[in-house]
């Protein structure tokens, strides 16, 4: 009897580990699958907390993002993107390596594809160069073009003037800049 009970223990034994081996086997690890699943229920593939990245152009940094929390939206086939809900801080460098244009704000988006970004709540950017800073609550930046754009109230201050209004747009280092409905103190010289 004892010899019959260890033999139903072990051919217990072997039909479970036989039954779980062929649920691993039979599992298939089709990550297309997965990321799809995400994207039908709106998930994002990833999450950074304390994000730090580095953008480089022929071995020179460009810029670098500091963010404290990041999903990445990449498994959308139409429109990927990021999103940083908890803010974010781009810093801009200048061919030699300098802090050119920092660029902060409270919440943004950052479309992978169409290489544009909505910045929103509190953005301010500053040129270190000329000491020029904007202030508004939404900014949309072109990442090809170094174009920012906006239809929000704005303030723009510069060495000797500052300006407010509704509705400009500039190159990303603030220079060039189309005011729309402005008001404020300028200085202007006749060239």
């Amino acid at each position: 009897m004892n010899q019959a009970h260890k033999f139903l223990e072990i051919f217990k034994k072997s039909i479970t580990v036989l039954l779980v081996t062929v649920m691993l086997f039979s599992c298939s690890n089709n990550t297309q699958k997965v990321r799809d699943f995400l994207a039908a229920k709106n998930l994002p593939t990833g999450k950074a907390k304390e994000a730090y990245h580095v953008y480089k152009d022929s071995g020179r940094i460009t810029s670098k993002l500091f963010a404290p929390l990041m999903y990445d939206f990449s498994n959308r086939k139409q429109h990927p993107y990021s999103e940083f809900p908890s803010g974010i801080k781009i810093i801009n460098f200048d061919k030699n390596g300098k802090d050119s244009v920092t660029i902060t704000g409270d919440y943004a988006l950052s479309f992978s594809k169409t290489k544009i970004s909505e910045i929103k709540g509190n953005v301010i950017v500053l040129n270190h160069t000329d000491n020029s800073r904007l202030e508004t609550e939404q900014l949309f930046w072109d990442e090809d073009t170094k174009y920012f754009v906006s239809e929000e109230a704005f303030k723009l201050m510069k060495e000797n003037d500052t300006i407010f209004g509704i509705g400009f747009e500039c190159k990303d280092d603030l220079s060039k800049h189309l005011s729309k409905k402005t008001t404020g103190k300028l200085e202007t010289s006749e060239e």
